[in-house]
């Protein structure tokens, strides 16, 4: 469609307010919690719940919410059988890990969080019901109205959380805060989507959503058995107080990932879902989408590595001063996973069953490598046996197969070109500034100034050009009926 761009753009800016909104407070919330109220072994009973409830949210509706994002036709026809399926399966996962949760929590070293995960989990169920409407949402690039309901659940889930925590409740204040933000979002997408929540059933319909479902959830399974087996390892074996000084550094090195990766997610799928019929197209969307979040992503990602000791200790405190090497590491996984993730929903309009495999790949070479460093360098080797997996064993299986779909690597390359020359020249700024001025508010903010303005002139052009490339119209897409067609949302 002739408007498909500006709707693109306004998602784009809209999802880009929402997220830094709520990474933003989010951010504030956890410096409050850390440097008052809790400490890392708290911190890692609530990764503990965090792990559990990942794992069960990326499989919990078996992926038959996507087909409301991309399925040609009226989504009314089919909602009320992916709400019954959603509902029902997400009920199902938390009753299992109801009856499993002390088993589960002993598993990962940590007995204590039982109750927790049980309370935590509920969240799922909620989820289950409330991914119709966001599906709605974003199929429609409404992000608007998706960025008032995403504050107010960050708004009740901080306020129950910080006060929670200041009577005495520990790690179950996390658990409560998010039940009460995640009730108010519901009710918010239901407000905003009314006629998605209607139960319903039809046999066929629910055969094709399972079919088309099943591939993409397993698919997201396996990536969030990827991003949270480091937790499973630093957890089993090195315990809950080393998992909450790991957990802060990955937080920390994901800061990247959350507010650039999740912000282009939100409108990458859909973006590539309309260009997949044309290869040229699809490559050329494919070639601006990698360079402009590579050149958003670099800053964050070299800052951190560069500075990680005194970021940390200005920011949260010196007791959590453990997590500066391993946050040194994985700030470059970050920015390796700001490309795949990308790559992931450019790969996944067109190759469902081969993301799947790559993805069985990067959690299968990441399993063992991950035990190794972590019996023999701790949460630092850990850090260090992601980013050889990603960097090496992953990244170039990703580029073998976006070249299979047209996208070669020297494409890929001159994506990466401009952003790597601005992020070495600011690294290496950084680094000498650091050493002359220290690590206090005021040297920090000179050194971040400071290495910005270096950078700004490699990526002006590509900036330039990406705005230049908004403009242009979009290739009319023709009605092809009725019919699942690839893609993944991130919800």
């Amino acid at each position: 469609m002739t408007d498909l761009n500006q709707k693109v753009a306004s998602a784009a800016r809209w999802s880009m307010i929402n997220t830094i909104v709520r990474r933003v407070g989010t951010f504030a919330t956890g410096v409050v919690l850390a440097r008052l109220f809790f400490g890392p072994y708290e911190w890692g009973l609530y990764a503990v719940g965090l792990l559990v409830l990942a794992m069960l949210l990326s499989f919990n509706e078996m992926g038959v919410s996507l087909a409301l994002v991309r399925w040609d036709g009226d989504i009314r026809r089919f909602a009320p059988t992916v709400l019954t399926l959603s509902t029902v399966s997400s009920s199902a996962f938390y009753l299992l890990l109801f009856v499993t949760a002390p088993t589960v929590a002993r598993m990962l070293g940590s007995p204590e969080a039982t109750t927790m995960l049980r309370l935590l989990c509920l969240t799922v169920i909620i989820d289950g019901i409330a991914c119709v409407p966001i599906g709605k949402l974003n199929r429609e690039f409404q992000q608007f109205r998706r960025t008032i309901v995403e504050v107010a659940n960050l708004l009740v889930n901080t306020a129950v959380t910080v006060g929670l925590a200041a009577m005495g409740m520990g790690a179950m204040a996390f658990a409560w805060g998010s039940i009460a933000g995640n009730i108010v979002a519901l009710v918010g997408f239901a407000l905003c989507a009314p006629d998605m929540l209607r139960f319903g059933w039809d046999r066929t319909q629910a055969g094709q959503l399972l079919r088309f479902g099943l591939p993409l959830a397993s698919a997201s399974l396996l990536t969030l058995g990827i991003v949270n087996v480091d937790s499973v390892v630093v957890s089993s074996v090195l315990g809950p107080a080393a998992l909450g000084l790991y957990a802060m550094a990955f937080n920390m090195s994901s800061w990247p990932v959350r507010i650039v990766s999740d912000t282009a997610r939100r409108v990458s799928y859909a973006g590539f879902s309309r260009l997949a019929d044309s290869p040229e197209a699809f490559a050329a969307g494919f070639h601006r989408a990698l360079a402009m979040v590579l050149a958003a992503a670099v800053p964050f990602c070299v800052l951190l590595g560069v500075l990680a000791d005194p970021v940390i200790r200005l920011v949260y405190g010196d007791q959590w001063a453990g997590a500066a090497v391993p946050l040194q590491l994985l700030a470059a996984l970050g920015l390796i996973r700001v490309a795949v993730d990308l790559a992931y929903d450019c790969l996944a309009t067109r190759v469902r069953k081969t993301l799947m495999v790559m993805q069985a790949w990067w959690l299968f070479s990441l399993t063992p490598i991950l035990l190794l460093f972590g019996h023999w360098l701790g949460i630092a080797g850990v850090a260090a046996g992601q980013v050889v997996v990603a960097g090496l064993l992953v990244t170039p299986v990703f580029v073998v197969v976006l070249a299979r779909l047209g996208i070669r690597p020297a494409l890929i390359l001159r994506a990466c070109v401009r952003p790597a020359l601005g992020g070495a020249a600011m690294g290496v700024l950084a680094w000498g500034m650091g050493r002359l001025l220290g690590g206090g508010f005021l040297a920090l903010t000179v050194i971040g100034l400071a290495s910005l303005a270096v950078y700004l002139p490699f990526v002006l052009p590509l900036l330039r050009r990406g705005r230049a490339g908004t403009a242009q119209p979009a290739r009319e897409v023709q009605p092809e009926g009725e019919k699942p067609l690839a893609t993944v949302a991130e919800r």
